[in-house]
């Protein structure tokens, strides 16, 4: 059959403040210790009152202007009721018809490479529940509360149904996600929960006469890692084609509502829970313990002024300015923001963009990955990476011999010594690296390499034409002649075989 597939995602991320929404409690990352962050609000005691985390509120504007959303110059509380265990209090403080932001965006590449943008409906603030935890063994003999998270500030974050396949989700969740880490509103942390995403899939089916049949909506809830994202739109696409032609079920007939599913990662498919509640059966009402929030323009403006280079606007300015590919922006914007300032500062002192990217995607990624560090804990800095580059740009220093100085670095570094620019000419000088322009001392040393006996055959087979014949006579050459350049030692090995 002939479809569309029709995706919107709910994605909740964790703002990154020192205390909770509505009250000082600490906001730390803490499961090993239930329980223990929590004050009279968080477990709803009787005459408690919420007070509103400003510097919350705050990052929730940095954030949706991140997303270009307008930003509301008035909103409101409103309590959202259900009944769960980790809900103390009965109801969840959120917002409902007046969101804090409203028609954003956010731009992809669909399947073709055209940019794409994905409309954003609303993005509001709103806090967290607690943690149910369940019995893990099956006899369903213990569950139990933490109510270490309750009242975390969290911004919802709602797309339109715009998105049209699984790797389209995976590309919004992955800007979405560095949007909100270069910003600093979140950590985005996946594993502590810090983002967390809900899938809305269905299918516009292409019948006979050319209308499309909508199947009914099915919400996955609680997608904890990108790759579960991905794997439970790809399976909805198939169970709901499946349905579909067994049935003939389509959004709008009688009975059929929106439905809630939950995903089983180990098994890639996805199970019933229930019938979606809509918004009359959360019975929504302001929140009479909160007074409403109002922001000037100039307030707006203020925060916008505290923002720093978007990763979109970043990955182009870096093409032109450094003359990299795609590929090497997007591993170095896609990586972290704190890897995209080490390239930019390296890169400054390299004077040399392309030489500077490549060392970092591949020398310093492995190593940070080998020795799972963190880019600001590699002990060799921009200025002193960026040192011994210009050395090779300027024809002072080999690749070769370049890599023989990182590694030097490298275990300096990781040793606990400073390292600083003048550490890179101490090791070339105390190795002997530098690039010998010295074409006599070269030129002699080659004329006693190609007069070895041993080496009659390489030459012969270089005089037919075997230009990989070369390669063991530049090599005896490099060992005598440390810091000769590869490259002017095969030129002139040719030269002088060919003219022999």
């Amino acid at each position: 059959m002939d479809y569309k597939i029709v995706v919107g995602l709910e994605v909740h991320v964790q703002l990154l403040t020192q205390t909770k929404l509505f009250t000082a409690c600490t906001t730390e990352f803490n499961p090993d210790a239930p329980n223990t962050q929590t004050q009279p609000l968080c477990i709803s005691l009787p005459g408690t009152l919420p007070v509103l985390n400003r510097h919350a509120y705050e990052l929730a504007v940095k954030a949706a202007l991140g997303l270009n959303c307008s930003i509301a110059t008035f909103t409101k509380w409103d309590r959202k009721q259900y009944f769960y265990p980790d809900l103390p209090k009965g109801y969840q403080i959120s917002q409902y018809d007046m969101p804090m932001s409203y028609d954003g965006w956010l731009e992809v590449d669909d399947a073709e490479g055209h940019k794409k943008k994905i409309r954003i409906l609303r993005a509001h603030l709103e806090e967290d529940a607690g943690k149910n935890i369940h019995d893990e063994s099956g006899r369903g003999e213990d569950s139990k509360v933490d109510l270490n998270r309750a009242g975390t500030p969290l911004l919802e974050i709602v797309s339109e149904p715009d998105i049209s396949s699984a790797a389209e989700a995976r590309q919004y969740l992955d800007e979405l996600r560095l949007i909100m880490q270069y910003l600093g509103v979140s950590d985005c942390n996946m594993q502590e929960g810090s983002l967390r995403c809900d899938a809305n899939v269905n299918l516009h089916i292409l019948e006979a006469d050319g209308h499309h049949v909508p199947t009914p909506i099915v919400e996955v809830k609680n997608l904890n890692s990108f790759r579960n994202v991905e794997a439970a739109i790809e399976y909805e696409v198939e169970r709901q084609l499946e349905e579909y032609e067994l049935t003939g079920r389509k959004w709008g007939d009688p009975g059929v509502m929106k439905e809630t599913r939950g995903f089983d990662a180990h098994r890639g498919t996805t199970f019933a829970q229930r019938g979606k509640e809509e918004a009359a059966d959360y019975r929504y009402f302001p929140d009479p313990d909160l007074a409403p929030v109002t922001m000037t323009e100039e307030e707006i403006d203020a925060i916008r002024q505290t923002m720093c280079e978007l990763p979109a606007d970043r990955r182009e300015r870096m093409k032109t300015a450094y003359e990299l590919s795609d590929y090497d922006c997007d591993v170095i914007i896609n990586h972290s923001p704190q890897l995209s300032d080490y390239f930019e500062e390296t890169a400054q002192v390299s004077e040399d963009g392309k030489q500077a990217a490549n060392w970092v995607t591949q020398d310093i990624l492995r190593e940070l990955n080998e020795r799972e560090l963190t880019i600001d804990d590699f002990p060799i800095r921009p200025p002193v990476l960026g040192t011994m580059l210009k050395k090779i740009v300027d024809g002072d220093l080999t690749v070769k011999s370049g890599r023989e100085v990182f590694a030097v670095l490298l275990e300096q570094g990781l040793e606990g010594q400073e390292l600083s620019p003048a550490d890179v000419d101490q090791i070339i000088e105390d190795k002997g690296l530098a690039v010998v322009k010295d074409t006599g001392a070269i030129e002699a040393t080659i004329q006693e390499v190609l007069a070895r006996k041993q080496n009659a055959k390489s030459i012969d087979d270089l005089k037919g034409g075997k230009q990989q014949a070369a390669g063991p006579l530049i090599g005896q050459v490099m060992k005598e002649v440390k810091g000769a350049d590869a490259k002017m030692v095969r030129e002139m090995i040719i030269d002088m075989v060919q003219n022999s």
